[in-house]
């Protein structure tokens, strides 16, 4: 067996090593989910937005989805910062030692962005959907009645999203550090950008023109936010880069 092939084994075996722990965290945490499922379903249906909204089960096993989806999404958020951290160690042995120090830094801001974005969603855009959306209806003459699955489902469509699109400055940071992106073709692509984004923003709103603009405007402003933050990002790896080189180049005249 040749070197090439031994270190794509090696890879491979990392790789599955750093599965099997994030797989191993995440039937954990699921256990931990199904002991706060239910408190924090109870929660969210005592906030103001839900308050007078009747929840319904229309099918005899919709409790029981509702229960394992949160189970589930609890699980999930409480392993994110160890999928982070695990991608982060398989590939950290390419990085220079500044840049597994600096995109080690990135875990924690991701894990905040996301919770940024859940709130941003759950407590500005969501309430002013369901206002609507109760409005619409009593003008149409039409007698509420929601299902409890119908309702939860409607919530997560609305914040997960919000979560995971609010990492797109760390993200873009991460890549930008790897050599993968650059603010030029961030620049460049800013117009396929936009058109992604507003049609994101159309799937996860009503159509209205309002709500439509509450959720694009957060998200053209993030991918402008993004490029000012690649600028930085490339700009460090520059100096890392040159400053790697320059201490080659001692090392080899001495």
């Amino acid at each position: 067996m040749d070197e090439r092939t031994q270190s794509i084994y090696e890879h491979i075996e990392e790789l599955r090593k750093r599965i099997i722990i994030t797989f191993a965290f995440f039937v954990l945490s699921l256990f931990g989910g199904l002991f706060l499922a239910k408190p924090i379903i109870l929660f969210l249906q005592q906030a103001p937005v839900a308050q007078d909204i009747p929840m319904n089960a229309f099918h005899l096993v919709d409790p029981l989805k509702v229960y394992f989806q949160f189970a589930f999404l609890i699980a999930f958020i409480v392993t994110s910062p160890v999928i982070l951290y695990q991608l982060w160690a398989f590939i950290a042995p390419g990085l220079y030692e500044n840049e597994r120090k600096v995109t080690l830094s990135y875990i924690p801001a991701a894990v905040l962005l996301f919770a940024a974005g859940l709130s941003f969603a759950y407590f500005v855009l969501f309430p002013y959907i369901v206002h609507f959306v109760g409005n619409l209806a009593e003008s149409l003459n039409i007698q509420e009645m929601y299902g409890i699955n119908q309702y939860f489902s409607f919530l997560f469509q609305l914040t997960l999203p919000f979560g995971f699109l609010f990492q797109l400055p760390v993200i873009v940071m991460f890549f930008t550090r790897l050599g993968i992106l650059s603010p030029g073709l961030l620049v460049k692509s800013r117009r396929i950008a936009y058109f992604v984004l507003l049609v994101i923003a159309g799937v996860i709103t009503p159509p209205d023109l309002l709500s439509h603009m509450m959720v694009t405007l957060p998200l053209l402003l993030l991918y402008e936010f993004s490029i000012i933050v690649s600028r930085y990002a490339y700009r460090k790896r520059l100096e890392a880069e040159a400053k790697q080189q320059l201490e080659e180049q001692m090392e080899t005249s001495e």
